[in-house]
């Protein structure tokens, strides 16, 4: 071990060739100099009246105040069939976590609590797996088996998820490639997480057992926005069906990455698909410093067998520091524990993800493993410190610090604080060999955090409580009669209706595209407009808040029909759109009142012109007959709306404009 930092030593040479690009700065020649890989899991709630084990109603949701009972659970580890444990498990079980699970009784029964056997799989949720596991050109299995997926955080209260795949070996098509389908699962939901503080997880369990489908992609993707892209179309595949939920919640999105010389990390929980590009490009680099990392650690060590980690615990006395959380700490006589790190010196310090260091990858353990909530340690190399150089001497002095070292600090309960030290000495072992597999939670800002240690590929096993269930070839024909225009076909036909591109991602993720087909089927409206007018002002109306109860987009071709009937020019549904969508009780005949429409012949609007024309005071520099017409059409506008089109009325404006 060396005794000093030398500046020109292959820890520093490493350190400064981790330079960190933002994505604004890599192009793909980036990516592919990093080896950037990417992978899938999308999932998506089918719109089923039923869960899918049990006869409870699915999409019922409660808040998380509102329930009828609360569960307690604990996690036990048990061996396997080959005497082994499983790692999650294993760390589960270090966290000793208390699992509350609040139950509602309109949406739970004795099955989510494994009291009582599954109910036969609900069957018009695997119809619909089925259609869309023909979408994604899988082949669809010959006879289905419904296995166990352990799930070991609690979120399940049985410890396991039934699942079952459907379909296998499938496509989707990007505009530079195909993106490989490994399979798609019909599986039954988690619960919703309430929070988790300390020793204590709570869940709701009304999303619990709701049929949910899982696309999984190869590692295909080979860029950020390629990530994205799939993720976009896998999206709208499903909503294409026009059987999936939609809202908060009802999708969501876990990106497999790794980089060469790294290892597959999964990012859980991405709430928003715009999240994709910014999450992977920053996992990425987070991998190439932890490479970084371990190659310093091998100059210095080699292999972690040469490593070892020595602490002792000190008196809050010899702190003598006014920093509120070891306040609290002393008040509530925690344990006090100092931890020295051969050889890591420079290393807490060392950039991982924006705003965050390797300690930050330590600190995040200690939060999920030991249970010591945030602020939950200090560091010798803090950004801002709280210790004082004094200080930071003693405490090497006291556990025999050498010039290379690193020390950090923690505090809580003293069975926790074992449980601490073991996590902390686990994470810097991990760092010799460079990646950790492992689970990491996605913010909004594109950093992670360390949710749990990956699951083992022995995860799954048969579940003896379901017979297998046979797919006969006429069920697979039903479905295939059902599938809708596929994504690639939509995008073409949106360009051959002329809708303008900005409009494409609201209209397919809302999969409107049926009801502009329904609208437009008769031939009476251009379906550029239509489009144009969901993907613009329907838009603009959602963005400002949402609808009243009773609106849906069926209201819209219930307008359609209206206008229709009553020979309007469509170009008055925009005007009539914000009406509909705050009032959909309202009687079309109401709206109409309600933005002060008039039936009105196109003689008697152009009668109104002479007299604009001469009333008109040009400004100063003005095209006079531009500006004219200009004038007039804003003054007859409202009188136009619903009686001619606006185009047709500025062209017998213009006309009468150039007359002497």
């Amino acid at each position: 071990m060396h005794d000093r930092v030398d500046p020109n030593s292959n820890f520093e040479r490493t350190r400064r060739q981790v330079s960190y690009l933002s994505r604004a700065e890599a192009d793909k020649s980036v990516y592919t100099s990093l080896g950037f890989r990417c992978g899938l899991e999308i999932h998506q709630q089918l719109d089923t009246a039923q869960k899918l084990f049990c006869r409870c109603p699915a999409g019922i949701y409660q808040n998380g105040d509102d329930y009828d009972s609360e569960i307690v659970r604990h996690m036990r580890p048990t061996l396997s069939e080959l005497g082994e444990y499983d790692g999650t498990a294993l760390m589960e079980f270090k966290t000793r976590k208390n699992i509350i699970y609040r139950i509602k009784n309109e949406t739970a029964c004795t099955y989510e609590i494994d009291d009582t056997p599954p109910f036969p799989l609900n069957r018009e949720a695997l119809h619909i797996a089925i259609e869309i596991a023909l979408l994604l050109k899988t082949n669809v299995v010959g006879e289905l088996h419904i296995t166990r997926k352990q799930y070991l955080d609690g979120s399940i209260p049985t410890g396991f998820q039934r699942t079952a795949i459907v379909g296998i070996e499938g496509s989707i098509p990007l505009p530079n490639k195909n993106v490989r389908i490994i399979q798609l699962s019909l599986e039954e939901d988690s619960c919703r997480e309430v929070s988790d503080v300390g020793h204590w997880r709570t869940y709701t369990t009304d999303r619990l057992g709701m049929p949910l489908i899982e696309s999984v992609t190869y590692p295909d993707m080979t860029t950020p926005d390629e990530a994205a892209e799939a993720a976009h179309y896998l999206r709208f595949l499903a909503r294409s069906s026009g059987k999936v939920r939609t809202g908060i919640g009802a999708a969501r999105q876990d990106v497999n990455v790794s980089i060469t010389g790294g290892t597959r990390v999964e990012i859980k929980g991405v709430a928003h698909i715009k999240w994709i590009p910014e999450l992977t490009h920053v996992e990425a680099f987070r991998q190439k410093a932890l490479l970084a990392i371990r190659a310093i650690l091998h100059d210095r060590f080699g292999k972690s067998d040469k490593w070892s980690i020595n602490h002792k615990d000190l008196d809050f006395g010899q702190l003598p520091v006014d920093y509120t959380p070891l306040c609290t700490a002393r008040d509530a006589k925690q344990r006090l524990t100092a931890v020295n790190l051969p050889g890591f010196a420079g290393l807490l310090s060392h950039f991982t993800q924006p705003g965050k260091v390797f300690a930050n990858e330590i600190s995040d353990r200690l939060k999920v493993i030991a249970c010591l909530e945030k602020p939950n340690m200090l560091h010798s190399e803090q950004g801002q410190p709280v210790l004082s150089e004094g200080l930071l001497a003693s405490i090497r002095r006291h556990l025999g610090s050498g010039p290379q070292d690193a020390q950090i600090l923690i505090w809580g309960a003293s069975a926790d604080i074992d449980t601490a030290v073991e996590t902390i000495e686990e994470r810097c072992r991990l760092a010799f060999d460079g990646v950790p597999n492992e689970t990491r939670k996605a913010l909004r800002d594109g950093t992670t955090i360390f949710e749990r240690v990956l699951p083992g590929p022995d995860r799954m096993y048969p579940d003896t409580d379901s017979a297998p269930i046979p797919i006969q070839n006429e069920i697979i024909d039903q479905a295939r009669g059902q599938i809708p225009v596929s994504v690639r076909d939509r995008l073409t036909q949106l360009r051959d209706w002329g809708i303008p591109p900005d409009t494409y991602t609201f209209l397919l993720k809302r999969n409107l595209l049926p009801l502009i087909d329904k609208i437009t089927g008769t031939g009476s409206m251009d379906p550029r407009f239509i489009g144009t007018l969901l993907g613009h002002t329907l838009k603009s109306l959602e963005g400002r808040g949402p609808c009243a109860d009773g609106f849906s987009y069926n209201k819209i071709y219930g307008l359609a029909k209206f206008v229709k009937s009553r020979n309007l020019v469509p170009e008055i549904m925009k005007a009539m759109m914000p009406v509909i969508y705050e009032h959909p009780g309202i009687a079309f005949d109401s709206a109409l009142t309600v933005i002060d429409h008039q039936s009105i012949t196109d003689n008697d609007i152009m009668s109104y012109v002479p007299a604009l024309k001469m009333r008109f005071k040009p400004k100063s520099g003005s095209v006079v007959s531009g500006a004219c017409t200009e004038w007039i059409m804003g003054n007859l506008r409202k009188l136009a709306l619903g009686n001619i089109p606006l185009r047709e009325l500025r062209a017998l404006v213009v006309r009468e404009v150039g007359r002497d």
